[in-house]
C-alpha cells in the first residue's frame, strides 16, 4: 500500500539534529540528507513538496556558500518546492538574501520544533493551496461550463441549465425571472446557441436602459429596428418588465402577428424567437394593473427562475476562482489564488449583488492584493462584517470566529502559541489543531 503522507525533505548535516527532526515529523514521508549532493539525488527521485534546508553544510560548514548553492540548484530543478533554510550565521543577512533567491521561509538557528513545525505545515498548505488553484484556474471552468459559457457547480444552477436545453429545441417563448445580476443574459445567449436559430443573430435590448420614445424607434423601427434584425434569430429583450402599457400594446400585436410597419409601408414579416426576462414579479405587476396578462401569457409560456448567487452553494468560489484567473492576468500577475479565509468570506457572503458584484469584487482584490493571495480583507469581506449579520452559513460563521479568536490571542502574546492557548483556555495541541484545521499561520 502506497504511504499517501507528504513527503518533507531535511537537509541538515548534525546527526543530533537529525535525529530529534526525524521524531518531530512522523506525519511526514520523510528524507534526509547531509550535504548538497544527497539532497539534490532524493530532489529529482522523490520531489518533495517541502525542504528544510540548513545553509552550513559540508565542506563549509561554518558559513553559508554551499547552502546557498544548493537553494539555488533545487529551485532550478522543482521552483515550485517551498525551501525553508536554516542558519545562525548571520541570521538577518542570511534570511534576507534566501528569500530574494526565491527560499519560502527563514527559522534561526537553535531550532524550536513547535516554530519549525507549524513553518513546515504552513509551507504544505501554500504548496497545496497553489497546486489546487492552478488546477481549477485552468480546469474548472472549462469542466463546470454548461451552455456554452455559463460556469456552475451548484445542483440548483445545473438544473435551470438543463431546462434551458430542453427548450431550446423548441419554439416557445421564455421567461427568465431572477434578480439583477445572476446571469439571465448569458443564459439567454445559452439558449439561442443551443437552439435550432443558433446560425441566426441574437438581439438583445435592454428595456430599462432607454427612455420610452427612443426604446420604441429602437425596437419598432423598420427594417433597422431590433425586431426586423432579429429575424431568423433570437429577440431578448432584458427588463420586459419596465416597458409602458403603451409599449406593452404594441408589443403585444407584434407577437400575435409577427409583423413590423417598414419605411415603404409596406408590413415586415419577421420570424423571431423571443426571449424575456425580468427582476420584477410580473404576476403582482398584472394584479396591480401594470402590465398586460395578455402579454405575460404569450411572453411567459415557459417562466425559468434563475436563483440568487446565495441560493448556490460552491458557485462564489468556483466564479471567484475564474473571474480571478482573467483579471490577474492582466492586471497583477503575482496572484496565483484565494487564500483561505477569502475563501470562507466568499463562502459566508450574502452577495446582494449577485454575480455582478462578485465580479467586481474580485477585480477590486485582483488590483489590490499585495501578495500572490486575495485575502478577505482585499475583498472587502473581512470578519468583522461578515460577523455582523451577513453570515448565511453557520458552519463558515464558526469558523469566522474561531479565526478572529485565534489571530486576536496570537497577536497579544507576540506570536507564543502556548501564551495564546492559555489565553484561549484550550490546550497547547488542541490550539495548533485549530491551526491546521482552518489553514491559519501561528
Amino acid at each position: 500500500m502506497s504511504d499517501m503522507r507528504p513527503k518533507l525533505l531535511i537537509v541538515e548535516d548534525d546527526p543530533g539534529l537529525q535525529r530529534q527532526l526525524r521524531w518531530a515529523y512522523e506525519d511526514y514521508q520523510l528524507f534526509i540528507a547531509g550535504d548538497r549532493e544527497e539532497a539534490i539525488e532524493m530532489l529529482r527521485a522523490e520531489t518533495p513538496d517541502v525542504v528544510t534546508l540548513d545553509l552550513g553544510l559540508p565542506p563549509d560548514p561554518d558559513g553559508t556558500s554551499e547552502g546557498f548553492a544548493t537553494l539555488a540548484e533545487m529551485l532550478q530543478i522543482k521552483p515550485d518546492t517551498k525551501i525553508i533554510v536554516a542558519s545562525g550565521h548571520g541570521a538577518r543577512e542570511s534570511a534576507l538574501s534566501a528569500i530574494s533567491s526565491g527560499a519560502y521561509d527563514f527559522y534561526q538557528k537553535p531550532v524550536d520544533i513547535d516554530e519549525l513545525g507549524l513553518i513546515v505545515r504552513r509551507a504544505f498548505h501554500v504548496h497545496a493551496l497553489e497546486k489546487e488553484n492552478a488546477r481549477l484556474a485552468e480546469a474548472a471552468p472549462e469542466d463546470a461550463r454548461v451552455l456554452g459559457r455559463l460556469i456552475t457547480a451548484a445542483p440548483e444552477m445545473m438544473k435551470v441549465a438543463r431546462t434551458i436545453e430542453r427548450v431550446a429545441a423548441t419554439q416557445v417563448s421564455v421567461l427568465l425571472t431572477g434578480a439583477s445580476g445572476t446571469g439571465k443574459e448569458l443564459l439567454a445567449q445559452g439558449l439561442h446557441d443551443a437552439s435550432p436559430r443558433r446560425g441566426g443573430p441574437f438581439i438583445t435590448i435592454s428595456c430599462a436602459a432607454i427612455p420610452e420614445d427612443l426604446l420604441e424607434a429602437e425596437l419598432f423601427g423598420g427594417e433597422a429596428g431590433k425586431i426586423a434584425l432579429a429575424h431568423g434569430g433570437t429577440l431578448f429583450l432584458d427588463e420586459v418588465g419596465d416597458i409602458s402599457p403603451a409599449l406593452q400594446m404594441k408589443l403585444l400585436r407584434f407577437v400575435r402577428e409577427r409583423v413590423v410597419g417598414s419605411e415603404g409601408g409596406e408590413p415586415l414579416v419577421v420570424d423571431t424567437r423571443i426571449v424575456c426576462a425580468t427582476h420584477h414579479d410580473l404576476e403582482a405587476m398584472i394584479a396591480a394593473g401594470a402590465f398586460r396578462e395578455d402579454l405575460y401569457y404569450r411572453l411567459a409560456e415557459i417562466v425559468v427562475r434563475i436563483p440568487a448567487l446565495k441560493e448556490r452553494p460552491g458557485d462564489a468560489a468556483l466564479l471567484a476562482r475564474h473571474f480571478l484567473s482573467r483579471f490577474a492576468k492582466d492586471m497583477n500577475p503575482q496572484v496565483k489564488g484565494l487564500a483561505p479565509d477569502a475563501l470562507a468570506a466568499l463562502d459566508a457572503w450574502a452577495w446582494p449583488g449577485n454575480v455582478r458584484e462578485l465580479e467586481n469584487r474580485i477585480k477590486r482584490a485582483a488590483i489590490m492584493a499585495d501578495g500572490k493571495y486575495v485575502t478577505a480583507a482585499n475583498l472587502d469581506l473581512d470578519g468583522d462584517r461578515l460577523e455582523g449579520g451577513d453570515v448565511v452559513n453557520l458552519k463558515a460563521a464558526r469558523e469566522l470566529a474561531d479565526r478572529r479568536a485565534i489571530r486576536r490571542a496570537i497577536a497579544r502574546t507576540n506570536g507564543n502559541i502556548s501564551g495564546a492557548a492559555k489565553m484561549l483556555g484550550i490546550s497547547r495541541p488542541t490550539l495548533y489543531d485549530l491551526l491546521k484545521q482552518y489553514q491559519m499561520q501561528g
